[in-house]
Formats: structure tokens, C-alpha cells, sequence
């Protein structure tokens, strides 16, 4: 059987708070923006992390001026799916690099939410059949796996200690989306329009795309079809689930 037509395993749903940690606004509503719209209906507590602003994402408009744009549009992408608290780590877009700061960052998101799962974006170098997956998407993805294990470990990051962030070793898996290796997936047939309006919300940056924007709602529809047919129902998304306990 090929892995395009493999069955994918629903992804289990018995937590309470996850935090989404991804590089850029507009990363999560890339598909990932309707299943937290099924978990927020079911009363789970989600919040954003965002290492960048996005403040290289638009070619017409300088950095300065990106910056609050895309803040603002992806807390806006946010609200749309139920999500009020999103924060932004102020690195620097485009070049985000793997390492210890960026780990660090990271874990102290994860000890000040303390959540039970983290959606986080792939850490692979490849891509589901397109070009190979970004730097900085894959600098985030590797160093929020590692920050999982550094949030429950007291002894890394001690400075953490003095500014009251106590360990927090309650994440049990991170499900990354985008990956070319999915595992699981989410049923978001009932919202997959609130996913795609989320997207909407960034309005400055898919007109900056171009006539790119209009293969936006084609492109996740596409997906959202193609891990539904693996999971059996009209719409889904696709998750590598990665578990970090025993």
C-alpha cells in the first residue's frame, strides 16, 4: 500500500490545553486553523506562540510597517477559531536559526502555558511533494520537540528558575502539521470554513502574494480532501504525532 493511501488514526482528543508554536502568522491556518476550531468548541484551551512577527513576508512593505500588520491580522486569524492569547517572541523573520536560544524561547513559552500536547509545524527537511520545507519552519519544528523536553527539566535553562517559570513536564506529544510522515489526522468537516476564514484574516499578506492567494482555499481544500478520504469522512488534517512520554 502507498503512504498516500494509508489510513491515518484519529488523534486522541482526552486534553485540556495545548500550545501552538509555529515561525510565522499565517503557519497554523495552512490547515491546522480548523481542528483547533473543532477543539475550542469542544472547551480546550489553545494559545499561539509565534517565534516571528512576519515582518519579511511581505516584498512591498518594509519590515517596520509588516510588523504590526501581521501581528494584528493573525490575532484577528486567531479570534476566528477561538484563540485570544497569542504571543510573539520578537525573533527575527527569515532568519530564524536552530540553537539555544531559540530553544530557550521556546521552553519558557511552554512553562508559562503549561499545556498538556504542542502543535508545532514539521521539523523535516522535506515536504508532502513540493519544494523542501522552510528554515525556518524547520529550525521551529526541531527546536519546539527539544523545548518539550527542556520545559520538564529544571537543570536546563536554570535563569528560568529565577523569573518563576517552574518546570513543566505535563506535555505528552507534540503533532506536527505539514509533515511528508503523517500519523494521524482530525475530523474538520463541521469547521473547515471557520479554518478557511481564518486564513482570510490575513489580508495583507495573501494580496502581497499575489495571484499566489487564489490557490489559497484550493490548496487546503486539496489537502483537507485528501486526509479525509485516509480518515474516512469529508474533511480532515493531517497530523505527525510524535509522543514524548514512554
Amino acid at each position: 500500500m502507498s503512504t498516500a493511501s494509508q489510513q491515518l488514526d484519529l488523534v486522541p482528543e482526552d486534553w485540556k490545553r495545548a500550545l501552538a508554536v509555529v515561525a510565522h502568522p499565517d503557519d497554523l491556518e495552512y490547515g491546522a486553523a480548523a481542528a483547533i476550531a473543532r477543539w475550542t468548541g469542544q472547551g480546550k484551551q489553545i494559545a499561539y506562540c509565534l517565534a516571528t512577527s512576519g515582518e519579511a513576508g511581505i516584498d512591498s512593505m518594509p519590515p517596520e510597517q509588516a510588523c504590526p500588520v501581521r501581528e494584528a491580522e493573525q490575532r484577528a486569524a486567531a479570534a476566528v477559531v477561538g484563540v485570544s492569547d497569542v504571543e510573539f517572541l520578537g525573533l527575527p523573520d527569515g532568519i530564524l536559526e536552530y540553537g539555544l536560544p531559540l530553544r530557550r524561547a521556546i521552553t519558557a513559552a511552554i512553562r508559562r502555558h503549561r499545556p498538556d500536547i504542542v502543535i508545532g509545524l514539521s521539523h523535516r527537511e522535506d515536504s508532502t511533494g513540493g519544494p523542501p520545507n522552510q528554515a525556518d519552519h524547520v529550525a521551529v519544528g526541531r527546536a519546539a520537540i527539544d523545548a518539550v523536553r527542556d520545559a520538564g527539566n529544571r537543570w536546563v535553562f536554570r535563569d528560568l528558575l529565577d523569573e518563576g517559570l517552574q518546570p513543566w513536564p505535563g506535555v505528552h506529544t507534540v503533532l506536527t502539521v505539514g509533515s511528508p510522515h503523517p500519523t494521524h489526522a482530525v475530523d474538520v468537516t463541521a469547521t473547515f470554513d471557520r479554518g478557511l476564514a481564518s486564513l482570510r484574516e490575513h489580508r495583507a499578506y495573501l494580496e502581497g502574494l499575489g495571484a499566489s492567494a487564489t490557490d489559497s482555499t484550493a490548496f487546503l481544500e486539496v489537502m483537507a480532501r485528501e486526509a479525509g478520504e485516509r480518515l474516512g469522512v469529508t474533511f480532515a488534517v493531517a497530523f505527525e504525532a510524535i509522543p514524548l512520554r514512554l
